[in-house]
């Protein structure tokens, strides 16, 4: 069981004390509400007395009583009705939570930490080794504290709930106080009606409630003088008449109010009420002030009885003595499905001034002195040596009715010492629940003997007492009897001093299985387990207390069994071998019994306690369980951060229910989500936790789309997101660029030089900030992954994002702003209407921005609205998703909006010693892009361009140079690892025609040339040998492209001839381009731009020839000189698949 505030000892006697009826006159009443009080109240805080008080037994021994209490009460005639007694317990609970702001008792059994302490303390250890030991020293330690102020609430009003009963008379009234006010008229007289009204009520049959516990009941007379307003000599002279009439042990003088109204407010007077009428205005609860009933619940803190505030008058008096507080109006059956009582006017007022008024206002320290020196004389004087006499007279008529000679305490030793009868076992007795002893029966007055030595703390005459009559109860099978001084005898054994007898848990044991089998009293049942459970628990014996609580666990109380199951947990986690499942498995257990007795905040925090064992231990299913069961509590309670985080955690791990379970947990999550998002529509956006994004897999790419071919256009290929990263290709773009800025800076790479990359990923280099052009898209691919079994289905899905607008050539910068989709001004969003994420399916989505101003953009997420598809529930085993293609998806209608941030984490650093020595990471900076000035954007179109040469064939292509941007370029230049592939030509080539022919030297492998003269003399007037360049051991060459007057402006466009030579060596060749152009004017941020174009050549051997010459003696000329050559010319015709005729060789 948890830890409880009072020791075993001080929680039993403070739950078994003599009571004390208190019985007020009209004008008595009225002097103590000054204080707004009754006066039960007002000597509430002062009944236990602070010193040791003696006296004798029947064998004239002295008898120490310590820390006696005594419980004042006002009179009530009728019992509670059960109903009402469960609304009050079921409010005591409610209203006593743990304290919030504390820090928790934090105690690591191995994996679980668990909280369940207002203090802490936190051990480490290792699993299956030594941390068994360390939870038992924790257990041991005074910083050791998991208390349950509501158990011990429950137990209290429970044990002080219980209507007194016929069996025992630990319940019956031992005295009553007769209080009158000085300033009656006649004192006196009302001293007699007031006594005679409580002669009627116990001899009388009219009323058979409350119980009295002898005839001749001890009555103590109280005068009541209100020092601020009474006559003290009056008031002097009545009390010296009371002394003459009833004797000075018999009355009492008690001064009160002793301060005045208007004295200063300065003065500090403590309030020792507050702390038991805090419980006595348990109808102050939130959760009923809506309600149009409440309850009346005036508990007292030693007995549920009535305040005395009840205004109805009868023959003078303020007490009507017609209704317990918790007596219902209605009917039985017109509430009993809710347990409410209808309050009445004057509860109601008395609940509102107690709640606003401080009490004690008018009393002073002297007079709570005198209070309780009130209390300790009446004790002293009074009830102690009544309690004396009585139990000589018992203990005389026992031995006057047995014929014995010596009294009933030296005689227990022949009782005990004859020979034993071996006791029938319970299931052999039967049921004797009829059987009713009279008043005067020997066996009761055994019992009522033993009662009152209990309640004087004599606990070894009790025992013998209760041990005694439990034998003549079991001899008649008075099983009600024999159960009840069972119960009292294995307590009264406990409590001896110097432990002569262990604890004689088989008694407990008997006793309850009679209470709950034989007379179906769950009541005495529950008493019992209480009692015991605490007993064992002092003594270490947890295993014993958890079955014994759990065993009375039924249907019948929802309450009550949770409350066991509750502290049963606690008895596990304090055994010297901790079961920390098993602890888990109970307070899931109890949470689920909280919930159905309406009790969600313990219910919340039952199954928050077990989370903390189950939670990352692989079971799943156990935790979807706990935290949907925790979601809905919280939701129930309004705690809706709470509830969305409890649902939040079944949507991302990874699940193991079916398709339908998990549509039910997203339901739900959306709905509660809704219902947070309605609470403050103007807050921030929080997180989603659906769908997962892997954020390091987010691509960015700057720029336009590839546009597609054109008939006999082919666009460059330049760069796209639907290319793999090629980190070799990305070196040699990289070794390209800078070949080609070397050369426009004479040879020198600036240092301000950065590569540049249209589309970053986690391969590519992020640590600096990427450069973007303003009015220039900026896609950015997110990866979706969806971990369940039903499709969702986002829609008005669009990039999240902050920017600063910023002037580059100015020093003052703008302010920061952090939007959405809004604003279209700075930075326009593109959005998607709906994305369908199919089940368990993984799926990315281009979102674009498009910047209108210059300035830092950072891209910070995306934001979303989280719906599912209507009729996405899997039925006989088909997933209907399956198959879902992207189109107009109709929603179920519930949909939340929400954010997720992307967040990417940078390289591992490992350059330093330091950097290797420790985990650090470098910037990932992809999704911070700078958006600079304005800059020209040149398109290429390559016409006729072929797929296939010859080996050594010259081929006339065309390409096309389109400026698309709104500013012109210049320096255009090209670059390539092979530039004897291609050329512009001579600077005497002829400019191509505009339209060149589309069909003219289409074939790769066909050459057909019938005027060889014009052959010749297009060879020479376009392209020579000397054009094309040569390539020196791969080294790139540098080649201007000759635009005319070496400027494009916005819009325009120029074709211009390439004539491409194919390679030597036959294969497939991919030969890169790199365009390189400027803009006129000079930026800070980016100095050029450039296109990327890889062209892929699949060239064919053709023929080889083999030349020879040598002079001819045979062919002389005229003059008989001998210069005339022989040309051998050996034409191989070296490729297998074609035949080539040559048609003319010149």
């Amino acid at each position: 069981m948890a830890q409880c505030v009072q020791s075993v000892q001080e929680f039993i006697q403070d739950s078994f004390v003599p009571l004390v009826a208190a019985l007020c006159s009209e004008e008595a009443e009225r002097l103590t509400r000054k204080n707004n009080l009754s006066f039960a109240e007002l000597v509430k805080p002062f009944c236990r007395l602070t010193s040791e008080v003696h006296m004798r037994d029947p064998n004239n021994q002295l008898h120490i009583i310590k820390n006696l209490k005594i419980a004042v009460n006002n009179i009530i005639t009728h019992p509670p009705q059960p109903g009402a007694i469960r609304k009050l317990l079921n409010d005591v609970v409610s209203a006593s939570q743990p304290a919030e702001g504390l820090v928790a008792n934090v105690i690591t059994a191995g994996d679980y930490d668990l909280n369940i302490s207002d203090r802490s303390v936190k051990a480490s250890v290792p699993w299956y080794s030594n941390w068994k030991e360390t939870l038992m020293e924790l257990n041991t330690s005074t910083f050791y504290s998991a208390t349950t102020p509501w158990f011990e609430s429950y137990r209290e009003c429970f044990l002080q709930s219980m209507p007194a009963s016929d069996h025992e008379f630990l319940n019956h009234y031992v005295a009553c106080m007769l209080v009158v006010s000085s300033s009656e008229p006649e004192p006196v007289e009302q001293f007699l009606k007031l006594s005679q009204e409580q002669h009627r009520i116990q001899h009388s049959n009219e009323y058979l409630y409350p119980k009295w516990f002898i005839p001749n009941t001890l009555k103590y007379y109280v005068l009541l003088h209100d020092v601020s307003t009474g006559e003290e000599q009056r008031a002097d002279s009545i009390y010296e008449e009371m002394k003459q009439r009833y004797g000075t042990q018999g009355c009492y003088l008690l001064k009160i109010n002793s301060r005045v109204s208007n004295r200063g407010t300065d003065e500090q007077i403590p309030d020792p009420w507050s702390q038991y009428l805090q419980k006595n205005t348990i109808q102050n609860q939130d959760c009923y002030d809506d309600c149009p009933y409440t309850v009346i619940s005036n508990k007292n803190t030693d007995h549920l009885i009535s305040d005395g505030l009840d205004s109805e008058i009868k023959d003078g008096l303020s007490n009507n003595f017609k209704t317990h507080p918790l007596q219902l109006d209605h009917p039985s059956g017109s509430l009993d499905s809710t347990d409410y009582v209808k309050a009445t006017a004057s509860l109601q007022d008395s609940k509102k001034s107690n709640s606003g008024t401080p009490h004690g206002a008018c009393l002073t320290l002297t007079d709570h002195d005198r209070i309780r020196q009130f209390i300790q004389e009446f004790t002293f004087r009074g009830l102690l040596p009544h309690i004396e006499k009585t139990i000589r007279q018992l203990n005389d008529q026992l031995i006057s009715r047995k014929g014995l000679s010596r009294s009933l305490f030296s005689a227990t030793k022949k009782w005990f010492s004859g020979s034993k009868v071996p006791e029938k076992s319970i299931n052999e007795l039967k049921n004797t629940s009829g059987l009713l002893y009279p008043p005067e029966a020997p066996e009761l007055q055994i019992r009522k003997m033993a009662d009152l030595c209990f309640l004087v703390q004599h606990y070894e005459l009790a025992y013998s007492c209760y041990h005694t009559a439990k034998k003549d109860f079991l001899n008649d099978q008075a099983m009600l009897y024999a159960a009840g001084a069972l119960e009292m005898a294995a307590v009264s054994a406990f409590l001896q001093p110097g432990a002569p007898r262990p604890y004689p848990a088989h008694y407990m044991e008997t006793a309850i299985q009679t209470y709950r089998d034989i007379c179906k009293n769950m009541v005495l049942a529950e008493r019992c387990v209480l009692l015991s459970a605490e007993i064992l628990k002092s003594q270490s014996k947890y295993s014993e207390a958890a079955a014994l609580l759990i065993r009375l666990t039924s249907e019948d109380s929802d309450l009550r069994s949770a409350l066991l199951l509750e502290q049963a947990a606690h008895c596990f986690i304090n055994m010297r071998s901790p079961m920390v499942r098993k602890f888990a498995f109970h307070m899931i257990l109890a949470g689920h019994r909280f919930s159905k007795a309406g009790q969600k905040k313990h219910a919340l925090r039952c199954y928050c306690q077990a989370m903390q064992v189950y939670k990352g231990k692989g079971w799943s299913l156990a935790e979807d369980h706990i935290n949907f069961t925790i979601g809905r509590q919280s939701f129930t309670l309004r705690q809706l951060d709470n509830a969305v985080s409890a649902f939040r955690h079944i949507l991302i791990n990874d699940s193991k229910q079916p398709p339908a379970q998990q549509g039910a947990f997203l339901r739900e999550y959306l709905y509660v989500y809704k219902n947070v998002t309605q609470l403050s529509p103007d807050g921030p956006l929080p997180q989603l936790p659906l769908p997962y994004i892997n954020s390091s897999a987010t691509r960015v790419f700057f720029g336009h789309d590839r546009r597609p071919a054109e008939g006999e256009k082919q666009a460059a290929t330049h760069v796209s997101l639907d290319q793999e990263y090629d980190s070799e290709s990305s070196q040699q773009w990289k070794e390209l660029e800078e070949q080609i800025v070397s050369v426009i800076n004479k040879g020198i790479i600036p240092s301000n030089f950065q590569p540049t990359q249209f589309c970053l990923n986690r391969y590519s280099d992020n640590s600096r900030f990427p450069l973007a052009v303003i009015e220039e898209p900026i896609t950015v691919e997110v990866s979706f992954r969806n971990p369940l079994k039903v499709p969702l289905l986002l829609t008005d899905l669009s990039l999240l994002w902050k920017f600063q607008p910023k002037d580059f050539n100015a020093k003052h910068d703008g302010e920061t702003k952090e939007l959405g989709t809004c604003d279209d001004d700075m930075i326009g969003t593109e959005a998607i209407a709906e994305f369908l994420i199919n089940s368990e399916e993984t799926k990315v989505a281009r979102l674009k921005l498009f910047p209108h101003q210059t300035g830092e953009l950072h891209i910070l997420g995306v934001v979303y609205n989280l719906g599912t598809v209507q009729g996405a529930v899997t039925l006989d085993g088909i997933d209907p998703s399956v198959g879902l293609q992207t189109g107009k998806f109709v929603s179920n209608g519930l949909s939340v909006r929400g954010r997720q941030d992307l967040e990417i984490q940078g390289p591992r650093l490992n350059n330093t010693k330091e950097e290797k020595t420790s985990i650090k990471y470098g910037p990932d900076r992809r999704l911070d892009p700078i958006i600079t000035e304005e800059m020209p954007l040149l398109e290429v179109f390559f016409i006729n361009f072929p797929t296939g040469l010859l080996c050594g064939e010259i081929r006339k292509a065309y390409v096309e140079f389109v400026n698309v941007s709104k500013c012109p370029l210049t320096a255009l230049k090209v670059v390539s690892k092979h530039p004897e592939f291609f050329t512009f030509g001579g600077n005497t080539a002829v400019l191509t025609p505009l339209s060149p022919s589309a069909s003219e030297n289409c074939s790769a492998y066909k050459t057909v040339v019938t005027d060889p003269t014009s052959v010749r003399t297009a060879l020479l007037s376009s392209a020579s040998s000397v054009d094309f360049g040569v390539g020196t051991g791969g080294q790139p060459e540098v080649i201007h492209v000759p635009l005319p007057d070496a400027v494009l402006l916005p819009g325009a466009s120029v074709q211009l001839p390439m004539w491409l030579r194919g390679p030597d060596e036959e294969g497939v060749h991919e030969i890169n381009f790199l365009f390189y152009y400027e803009s006129i004017k000079r930026h800070s941020k980016m100095c050029h731009r450039v296109l990327r174009h890889t062209a892929v050549i699949c060239t064919s051997r053709s023929l080889h020839i083999r030349a020879t010459v040598c002079r001819s003696n045979a062919l002389e000329d005229e003059e008989g000189r001998g210069d005339s050559m022989l040309v051998f010319v050996d034409v191989e015709n070296i490729n297998t698949e074609d035949l080539f005729q040559i048609n003319e060789c010149c």
